[in-house]
């Protein structure tokens, strides 16, 4: 992760779609059920969509109900960082890239086994491969 990805703004309007742009750089959320992602139960990594590092895998993908894909923990503990949030009268943890900062949901407490968490995803932030 050593890496780091810096554009200006105007080059992360050119290459993300409006929807990526607005997750991503944003800090937006994509409505539940609206995502391309959430239910899509098929092996695969899935990538940041703003710099395409591996971020989860769909082993690690389990159907929480919310609308929003969901993963028990990241592909790799480095690729996710986090930090308090507490807009929208809220307390939450953020996700993000670690590499790009890109915006991605939020981790909460209350995830199956083995890990407890349950990293809410938006599927804007991410491109899937196979």
């Amino acid at each position: 992760m050593d890496d780091k990805v810096e554009k200006s703004d105007q080059e992360w309007r050119r290459e993300l779609t409006p929807e990526q742009y607005r997750v991503l750089r944003e800090k937006g959320t994509e409505r539940a059920f609206s995502g391309a992602l959430w239910d899509d139960h098929q092996p695969g990594h899935f990538l940041c969509a703003g710099c395409g590092v591996e971020l989860f895998r769909a082993e690690d993908k389990f159907e929480s109900g919310s609308g929003w894909p969901s993963f028990t923990r990241p592909a790799d503990g480095r690729a996710v960082a986090s930090e308090r949030d507490s807009s929208h009268g809220m307390e939450r943890v953020e996700v993000h890239c670690r590499r790009c900062g890109g915006h991605l949901g939020h981790v909460f407490q209350d995830g199956p086994a083995p890990t407890g968490e349950r990293y809410c995803i938006n599927s804007a932030a991410l491109k899937k491969v196979r």
